[in-house]
């Protein structure tokens, strides 16, 4: 059943928190990681209930809109691509969906010219400052979210993720590379405007010398350098300037998660937690969940729910159930 046409079931009682949009639009430039191509992109305000849609503005209006829904994900390998009926693509939109996610804006248009999100510093931070600088402002009808009512897990060999019912929105994930300056990292954080703002959105994308240069040579990846990323080689981090955080690596793939898992239409209330994950395993999970009808529920969202918790908190790392 559609996850963004169901009916919602469960009404919470007490004050509720609006939608959000942007009060002016937004507009910057910047290379698209992949194709290296000069991207020009525009955020726009949308009414409310109508979610986040990217519009290819180099195309036909008539067929370049696409909803950022986990079902419309065609692409997981290197980053997160959607596509529409008519075979249109935008990839590379997890960054930009997390720093949605993260300001909590429910109703956006995205408007870029080409088939690729401009990487900006390979984090959600520049999109997070836009987003402020340009401000926020609430709409008529309250602000939904999916609770989760039961676990749903999905893996793929030594990876796993899954999502449990919580009262908060909370992540927890490890990442074990083979790698002197990342080895095994995990960080446990809630879900929240301050968390995020503070603790992942400054954290970049991150890869492997040898592996930058294979993609390359594929065509791919043409976009990619110190600037945006951060690169390793030799077990050894080559940006002059160092890490921003100690653990980056593993606050990038949370950040990832964020974004991916935004795809749901609407944020989710549960603890997500996993080790060794991606966007596939993202998506995956949006999947499974969505599958299991007696696994959510939708509910509008109080006004306690959207107080900022603490701060993230480091926890033992995961492993593989």
């Amino acid at each position: 059943m559609d996850v963004l046409n169901r009916t919602m079931r469960r009404m919470v009682s007490g004050g509720v928190v609006r939608q959000k949009t942007l009060k002016r639009d937004i507009e910057c430039a910047g290379t698209a990681l992949h194709s290296g191509l000069m991207v020009n992109m525009r955020i726009c305000a949308a009414a409310p209930d109508s979610g986040i849609r990217f519009r290819r503005t180099d195309v036909d209006t008539a067929i370049g809109e696409i909803e950022a829904r986990y079902d419309n994900v065609v692409d997981t390998r290197l980053c997160t691509t959607i596509a529409n009926e008519h075979g249109l693509k935008v990839s590379t939109i997890e960054h930009l969906m997390a720093a949605l996610a993260g300001a909590e804006i429910d109703n956006a248009i995205v408007e870029v010219d080409a088939e690729e999100v401009p990487v900006m510093d390979g984090s959600a931070a520049p999109f997070l400052e836009m987003i402020e600088d340009a401000g926020v402002i609430e709409q008529g009808l309250p602000r939904k979210a999916i609770r989760v009512l039961r676990t749903v897990s999905v893996r793929g060999d030594s990876k796993f993720l899954k999502v449990e019912p919580s009262d908060r929105a909370t992540i927890n994930l490890e990442i074990d590379f083979d790698c002197d300056s990342i080895g095994r990292q995990s960080l446990a954080m809630p879900v929240t405007k301050a968390a995020f703002r503070d603790d992942v959105a400054d954290a970049r994308t991150f890869g492997f010398l040898h592996e930058v240069e294979a993609l390359r040579s594929a065509g791919l990846a043409r976009g990619g350098s110190l600037e945006n990323a951060v690169v390793l080689s030799d077990g050894k981090v080559l940006n002059e300037d160092g890490l921003r955080h100690s653990d980056e690596f593993v606050r990038h793939k949370i950040l990832d998660c964020i974004g991916d898992l935004y795809l749901a239409g609407a944020p989710i209330i549960g603890a997500v937690s996993g080790s060794c994950s991606g966007h596939d395993l993202n998506n995956t999970l949006l999947q499974a969940l969505f599958e299991d009808e007696s696994a959510w529920v939708w509910e509008t969202i109080e006004d306690d729910q959207s107080v900022d918790a603490p701060a993230w908190e480091a926890e033992p790392a995961l492993m593989p159930a």
